[in-house]
């Protein structure tokens, strides 16, 4: 009978436990933290990382185009026997036997010429050829030394405009990952606040449900004895009905506001985010100018280093163009070489002779039918297009900095006002409830002072929201703290691995 008992119980409890809702952990987290998990953890930032290391590694393939490169070739062994045709004093063909190997080694350096546009090298490279069959026999031949010398003439120089090409554009990666993080902070508020508004908005949600249910039993009370017209408790119940679906709106609403925060953070699906409502201390709140501003966003802005590279890339396609228009290169080759059956002989400095090519290659179009020039106009064309762009865009910049000084400046006042308005509303509200219970206050103006209070909670909420985002706009494009007085930097190191 005890081990039946026991057996109900706990099949009973197991049954209870099944359909229990799963565990959840709750995070509480500040602004300032949630910001910095964002650095780390969001995609966003994870991508910023990953395009600067792209661009980290362009810079380093551009640095070793300017370092001299070595290689070693051979050829361990190579064998043929084979019959070629071979043309005879009177005209005829036989055909020969070709029985040989052979085993070849170089070694070479080459270094380019940023400033030329050339390339040097020199090349040190043995040879053995081992004949068989009747003519048997071994050939050594040694060329200890031959330096080359290739020069486009008047031609583009490719290195040339890359060496100033390509520090602009590893400055403007560097600045652009800080912006990327800066960027990522200000998605990272946007997200955080509208969970803070759905947070709010379901807060307010469940008041005003528990107050309208409230009210609504007093106004039936009070409809028995003829104080309320059956017109005002009508209303009375369409308003809860409405406020019983703004719950569930705003119950949604929070819950999508949730996941999106959750998923930017890097958070698993069964933890709830608890934001706190951040403040911003007004002694700590700077008045900018709009002049301080943009000398920081000019100095510390990839839009700075845009421009320029943009600038120097139109440059370099016009170069471009104007070299296709004819070609003239220089190739000069010094060199000592050897041959002997003796490996020993062949190095021989006695035995060696000079080894010495000069050769000017020039290729001048007689007549392209305006091509070449068709072209050297197409990338001029293209370069005013670009500086036409770029003044454009400088002045959008300017603007879009005095615009966000102006709107950061604002923000506080319009903080306070929301604050003292939200503060008002619901003492308003409060006292609208209280009236309408001893019978001084219609429906109409209860659900207005209502609806003032709601939309001042929310407005304050948004004007506290439209404070930092001002403020992290303004770091984004200045990379500069203004409250802390300080660049904003990080350690580019952590993001490469060599």
């Amino acid at each position: 009978m005890n081990t039946k008992l026991v057996f109900i119980i706990f099949s009973t409890m197991s049954s209870v436990a099944a359909h229990l809702p799963a565990r959840q952990d709750t995070v509480r987290i500040t602004l300032d933290e949630a910001i910095h998990r964002a650095a780390s953890q969001s995609v966003d930032a994870v991508v910023a990382r990953n395009e600067y290391v792209s661009s980290y590694w362009e810079y380093r393939t551009y640095k070793s185009e300017l370092l001299p490169e070595l290689a070693f070739n051979g050829t361990l062994p190579y064998y043929t026997k084979s019959y070629n045709s071979y043309q005879n004093p009177d005209g005829s063909y036989n055909y020969v036997a070709s029985d040989y190997s052979q085993l070849d080694a170089t070694l070479s350096a080459t270094q380019n010429l940023p400033w030329t546009g050339g390339k040097l090298s020199f090349e040190s490279s043995a040879q053995k050829l081992t004949q068989y069959g009747e003519d048997k026999g071994t050939k050594w031949k040694a060329i200890p030394y031959a330096l080359t010398l290739e020069q486009p003439l008047f031609g583009f120089n490719s290195l040339g405009w890359k060496k100033r090409i390509e520090p602009v554009k590893k400055k403007e990666a560097e600045q652009k990952l800080v912006a990327a993080i800066e960027e990522t902070s200000t998605t990272l508020i946007s997200h955080y606040f509208n969970l803070l508004l759905a947070k709010a908005n379901k807060e307010t949600a469940v008041q005003n449900l528990e107050n309208t249910q409230k009210l609504y039993k007093i106004a039936e009370a009070r409809f028995k004895i003829g104080q309320v017209s059956e017109s005002e408790l009508l209303q009375l119940k369409v308003g809860m009905l409405n406020a019983e679906s703004e719950l569930v709106n705003a119950e949604a609403a929070l819950n999508a506001r949730m996941f999106e925060l959750r998923s930017f953070l890097g958070y698993e699906d069964d933890v709830v985010v608890e934001p706190v409502i951040p403040q911003f201390a007004t002694q700590q709140i700077p008045v900018l100018a709009y002049s301080e501003v943009l000398d920081w966003a000019t100095q510390n802005n990839a839009f700075t280093q845009n421009i320029q590279r943009r600038m120097l890339e139109s440059e370099r396609d016009v170069s471009k163009a104007k070299a296709a228009r004819w070609n003239i290169s220089l190739y000069a080759s010094v060199g000592r070489v050897g041959q002997d059956s003796s490996w020993r002989n062949a190095y021989n400095p006695n035995y060696m002779k000079d080894n010495q090519v000069v050769q000017v290659g020039i290729k001048i179009p007689i007549v392209d039918w305006g091509k070449r020039k068709g072209q050297v106009k197409i990338a001029e064309a293209n370069r005013e297009v670009v500086n036409s762009k770029m003044q454009k865009e400088q002045r959008d910049f300017n603007q879009q900095i005095f615009l966000t000084v102006q709107n950061f400046n604002n923000q506080p006042k319009q903080l306070a006002v929301a604050q003292e308005t939200d503060t008002i509303a619901r003492k308003r509200y409060q006292t609208c409830v209280e009236a309408f219970v001893l019978g001084k206050m219609d429906v109409l103006n209860l659900n207005d002072a209502q609806s003032a209070k709601d939309i001042a909670r929310r407005n304050w909420i948004q004007q506290l929201f439209s404070l930092w985002s001002y403020y992290y706009q303004i770091r984004s494009l200045t990379l500069y703290d203004f409250i802390e007085k300080k660049q904003l930097a990080v350690n580019y190191n952590d993001f490469v691995k060599n």
